[in-house]
């Protein structure tokens, strides 16, 4: 399957920073940052052989952020144009529109609900409270909101979803989706 422009440019800004987490790499950047270099000088200052020095050249040169010429017998590395001048704000910055593409609005709403719910019925009421809440919301929506309700139309609704109506009823008034004063029920506006 074809990647995406924004996917392949996301792979480019996670080379980059891959490119930019070890510690040798970050040192043969400042090295060459000061003067262009080649790899037998780079692996005389560092301490490392040739051949680490040439996998480190590579990925540094994959990720944009160096390039080589050819100087009579040696491979001269400096600088490349690259994100030399770019915030970091501005690498790993990526557009909404991608963005929101790439994920779905609400995955672990989905999630619950298809975990928990049955034909419209709740299968049982989750003990986790990040969940508990999903599903909550999920069956406040059965409830007008400022409509006043008794307690037989609140069990009612209630059923049709989950037999323990109670239980129901408490949790809805303990995290503030619903309120009862006296023997009247009314679901609360949703902040957000």
């Amino acid at each position: 399957m074809r990647k995406t422009r924004f996917e392949e440019n996301l792979e480019l800004r996670a080379a980059l920073f891959q490119a930019l987490g070890h510690p040798a790499r970050l040192l043969i950047l400042n090295l060459a940052r000061l003067r262009p270099r080649h790899g037998e000088e780079l692996a005389l200052v560092l301490g490392l052989t040739p051949a680490t020095i040439s996998h480190h050249l590579a990925r540094l040169a994959a990720a944009g952020l160096l390039r080589a010429r050819k100087e009579q017998y040696y491979q001269v590395h400096s600088l490349a144009e690259g994100p030399w001048g770019r915030t970091l704000e501005e690498l790993v910055r990526l557009p909404q529109a991608g963005l929101s593409a790439a994920v779905p609005e609400d995955a672990f709403r989905s999630r619950v609900l298809r975990a928990f719910f049955r034909q419209g019925r709740l299968t049982q009421i989750p003990a986790q409270r990040k969940k508990r809440q999903v599903i909550l919301e999920r069956i406040a929506e059965q409830f007008e909101p400022g409509r006043d309700y008794t307690q037989q139309e609140v069990n009612r609704i209630l059923l049709e979803v989950h037999e323990d109506v109670a239980t129901l009823r408490r949790e809805l008034i303990a995290v503030r989706l619903m309120e009862r004063s006296g023997g009247v029920y009314r679901r609360l506006a949703t902040q957000g």
